[in-house]
């Protein structure tokens, strides 16, 4: 366990990580909704894919990042923007840093059910946050009435990252593929009839990336929910008043990654609108 550490400062940053790219749809969220803050972005990009790999393996990782996070950049809070992560890691990370309020994700299904008008709704997710025990109470915990489909999607995070990261590597082919697949698996029709999915769940922070893609499968009037603006909402709740920026200086991100720089910061670019070429190597 981690010796409790002095109490940071509100002008510290917030720690946010991912097995890769996908993370930042959360840390878009982040910073439209706490535009004063700094941030440091790590992508365990060379680690990856999390959804694939067993507990342990993530969970060391995770332990590995966080402890990084703290005493290299002193996080004043974590955000574990992965789903994989928050399901294999999180129940450890937070008696092990007391101190540092974490918030995970997972997905958004309670959300999902409040919205569907079929009373059918579709999961897409990694293998490893389909099958984790979080996931698993998540579900039994819902109300009846409502139907829950899930479908593990081996390889679509993987391929989204690459297609993001190098789209010449895959000119749309592979990533159109497992989205057609894996929305087919579910064996329901899409759209408001009885029986229907209407509403689906991105249960991969990496999906948002293929929503095109999806959309063009599930038709546009299905509803897709991700999970970043109540993230968002739940840190400035967290830290709040006390522990939020009090500079109006603030708003920098920091971009790490444990794979090419250059690719982390293309993807920044382009879905955040940072400088190409912001992100360096994280070497742990």
């Amino acid at each position: 366990m981690t010796d409790l550490l002095p109490a940071v400062p509100a002008n510290a940053p917030i720690g946010v990580f991912d097995s890769g790219i996908g993370g930042l749809s959360i840390l878009r969220a982040l910073r439209a909704e706490l535009p004063g803050e700094d941030f440091v972005y790590l992508a365990d990009s060379g680690h990856a894919p999390y959804g694939e790999r067993g507990d342990a393996y993530v969970t060391a990782r995770s332990r590995a990042i966080v402890d990084a996070l703290r005493a290299r950049h002193g996080i004043k809070a974590l955000v574990v923007a992965c789903n994989t992560a928050t399901a294999a890691a999180i129940h450890l990370l937070r008696p092990a840093h007391p101190d540092l309020p974490i918030v995970g994700v997972e997905p958004a299904v309670k959300p999902a059910v409040a919205a569907t008008r079929s009373g059918h709704v579709g999961v897409i997710a990694t293998r490893g946050t389909a099958g984790s025990a979080k996931f698993q109470a998540l579900l039994a915990g819902l109300r009846g009435g409502v139907r829950v489909t899930v479908q593990p999607c081996d390889g679509l995070a993987y391929a989204i990252e690459r297609s993001v990261l190098q789209p010449a590597a895959d000119p749309g082919g592979e990533v159109a593929a497992l989205c057609r697949r894996y929305l087919g698996a579910l064996d329901a029709p899409f759209g408001n009839g009885p029986g229907a999915i209407d509403t689906l769940v991105l249960g991969c922070t990496h999906y948002i990336f293929a929503e095109p893609v999806l959309r063009a499968v599930a038709g546009a009037e299905v509803r897709m929910i991700e999970t970043g603006a109540p993230v968002a909402r739940q840190v400035r709740r967290l830290l709040s008043p006390g522990g939020l920026q009090p500079r109006a200086d603030g708003g920098r991100t920091t971009l790490l990654t444990t794979d090419d720089p250059a690719l982390l910061g293309a993807a920044a670019a382009g879905w955040l609108g940072l400088p190409a070429g912001s992100a360096r190597a994280a070497l742990f």
